[in-house]
């Protein structure tokens, strides 16, 4: 086998492989042999077939798997020998072969860039914290009495009123011929609380138990049932019963209801959960912080592979309508920028151009400090996932047992958010007090906001890139 560089142009290279017949004939010899000992034919004793019948039986098989066995080894020796870390996957394509002729290919790889990881202790980062205060706690604790809150049956008959819960008989018909999905009974409906169709509340306010009411509505244009949307139907209507709700006061008795020993055990078991939340929202702002402070430190080369895709992915976001062009494959020329204005597609390219550098930065810091997501973190993240879907537990289960690539997209947050937390214990972090609203308030950070960033750490690295004179560091393996 012949290997021949034949092109270096940034992070692409290229090589021309050449398979001599000789090597491939020793090749298929051995495998012919090696079917002939084992293979068991009509009229043969096992191991007793002789290798011309194997060949003529066998033949166009064997020269397949070995051209295909012979590429594969090919391209695993290339990158061993030439010490390449690939960012793709490599691709060979075989450029001419004929049985009893040299078998030449063509390597091409995109290799991963070399970079110096910047200096994590010399980052900045102001992380908001909320000090919990008792009206924090209190406001929380009556908010989960509302929620809990009873009902009993009125004492004295009065008309319906707002807030009211009444315990319904109903059928709806459309030109007086009853639909599917339009009868219930003894169904509790509580009055304002917009769970049915529009002007169907409204309508029962100021009725009376026992009495039946001719409800009517127009179902909306955008109902989710085609067969429904935007006709006016009628619902005989009976009030069987009118509720009120049970003020709930919060005392130990309360707490008892919902499992707790005491009142102080809840507000303890509250004020936990407030905790949880608040350091959760702040560390999502301090990782926010180490995003755009690395995406504005390092300038590398980006993969072009890498870049297309990613490129790929957020014009799908970004024009979710688009259609391939006509007569290209579907599949493999989506052309999913079709219809976007040249801004949209500037904006596209450097917001893939910021993820892909962060992708490559936060993998690279993982990889030098040896930050894995082990078998555990997988499993618990899969137990999460399932308990999404009450019911379908085995099936999510089997679907993620079997479908490596849908493990890794929940491996991957996984792994970024053990990054981030090395690089919080490496960083210069400084708390400070912020109050609840401040540390809730959220920047818009739609596609159109994160361009306008990408934009900005863009141009910043590509300034970076022509004063560059600190040493790299090279991310072979």
């Amino acid at each position: 086998m012949a290997v021949t560089q034949t092109l270096s142009d940034g992070l692409k290279r290229e090589y021309e492989v050449i398979i001599t017949k000789k090597e491939i004939e020793k090749l298929v010899d051995q495998k012919f042999e090696s079917i002939a000992k084992e293979a068991n034919l009509p009229g043969f004793r096992p191991g007793k077939v002789p290798v011309s019948v194997v060949k003529n039986r066998f033949g166009k098989q064997v020269l397949g798997e070995v051209v295909r066995e012979s590429v594969d080894a090919a391209t695993k020796d290339t990158m061993e020998k030439n010490k390449l870390t690939p960012s793709s996957q490599p691709k060979i394509e075989i450029v001419s072969f004929e049985e009893g002729k040299d078998l030449k290919a063509k390597l091409l790889v995109e290799i991963m860039p070399d970079f110096e990881i910047p200096d994590l202790s010399s980052l900045d980062i102001t992380k908001p914290v909320v000090k919990i205060s008792d009206k924090e706690i209190n406001d929380a604790v009556e908010k989960i009495a509302k929620e809990n809150v009873g009902t009993r049956e009125i004492a004295k008959d009065r008309p319906a009123k707002k807030g009211d819960t009444l315990v319904i008989d109903f059928i709806g018909r459309i030109d007086n011929e009853p639909f599917e999905g339009g009868e219930a009974k003894g169904h509790n409906l509580k009055l304002g609380s917009n769970t049915f169709i529009p002007g169907f509340e409204d309508a029962l306010v100021g009725s009376l138990k026992g009495k039946t009411t001719q409800v009517k509505v127009t179902f909306p244009k955008d109902y989710q049932a085609k067969n429904l949307a935007g006709k006016d139907a009628v619902f005989e209507t009976k009030i069987n019963e009118i509720k009120e709700d049970v003020e709930v006061k919060i005392d130990n008795e309360f707490a008892k209801t919902l499992g707790m020993n005491d009142l102080e055990a809840l507000k303890k078991a509250v004020s936990e959960q407030i905790s949880k939340q608040h350091q959760q929202q702040s560390r999502d702002k301090a990782k926010r912080q180490i995003l755009d402070k690395l995406a504005d430190t390092v300038s590398f080369d980006l993969p072009e592979t890498l870049e297309k895709e990613e490129y790929n992915n957020i014009c799908k976001a970004m024009n979710p309508n688009s259609k391939p062009e006509t007569g290209k494959n579907d599949e493999t020329n989506p052309d999913p920028d079709k219809g976007m204005s040249k801004e949209e597609k500037l904006d596209a390219s450097a917001i893939a151009k910021r993820r892909v550098r962060l992708g490559l930065l936060l993998s690279e810091i993982g990889r030098k400090n040896n930050i894995k997501v082990e078998e555990e973190d997988t499993r618990n993240a899969m137990m999460r996932e399932i308990q999404k879907y009450p019911g379908q537990e085995k099936q999510i289960m089997d679907y993620l047992k079997n479908n490596p690539e849908a493990q890794q997209q929940l491996s991957g947050p996984i792994f970024e958010d053990k990054i981030i937390d090395f690089i919080l214990e490496l960083a210069n972090v400084k708390e400070k007090t912020v109050s609840v609203d401040e540390l809730y308030k959220e920047e818009e950070m739609g596609l159109k906001q994160e361009a306008t960033k990408a934009k900005k750490s863009n141009r910043v690295v590509d300034k970076n890139k022509t004063k560059k004179t600190t040493k790299k560091v090279s991310k072979k393996s």
